[in-house]
């Protein structure tokens, strides 16, 4: 299987083929909305911005499953992300991104690429660190996603380059995107 014989669901509940984003970088992003990480969309949306023209999609994917962060419809969380943050990239239907029934494409996409570490300097990574080992002392190893806004980023070809953790800085994501373009 490669990323490009997934299918997932619009936000309209109509079948979609990753097909149709080949020969494009994208960046795959489980999100929510009230999480302490949201406000990543408005850096997600100026890197949208910044690099469509060049080939790359962000494709967003809102996911319920960590303390229940994205809550509300799909609709719903559709007009708070455009009215609060006028993001414009497209986004999906709900999914789950851990477990038995996850997404086939992040059963994929934690086969690709496992989990990265947080950022430490970053003022949540500590916390985060922390609060996965007390949890689970061997989650480093565990390719699961652990939060929400963990990013994968894909070449052109449909390979999977880099995770990043919600720690990890978009600035380090656009250093990457900028030698994928």
């Amino acid at each position: 299987m490669n990323l490009y014989d997934i299918r997932v669901s619009a936000r309209d509940g109509s079948d979609v083929s990753l097909s149709m984003y080949k020969n494009n970088v994208l960046l795959i992003v489980n999100t929510a909305t009230a999480c302490g990480f949201t406000g990543e969309y408005d850096e997600l949306e100026a890197l949208y911005k910044n690099y469509k023209d060049q080939g790359f999609v962000l494709l967003d994917f809102p996911c319920n499953q960590f303390k229940e962060q994205a809550p509300g419809s799909i609709e719903e969380i559709h007009q708070f992300c455009t009215l609060t943050y006028n993001t414009t990239f497209p986004r999906f239907a709900k999914i789950l991104v851990n477990g038995e029934d996850e997404h086939p494409l992040y059963t994929f996409l934690k086969a690709e690429k496992g989990f990265s570490g947080f950022d430490l300097s970053h003022p949540k990574g500590k916390r985060m660190e922390e609060k996965m080992s007390a949890e689970n002392p061997d989650f480093a190893s565990d390719p699961s996603i652990k939060w929400n806004f963990t990013k994968f980023l894909v070449d052109r070809e449909g390979k999977v380059v880099q995770r990043f953790e919600p720690t990890q800085s978009i600035a380090n994501i656009e250093a990457l995107l900028k030698t994928l373009l």
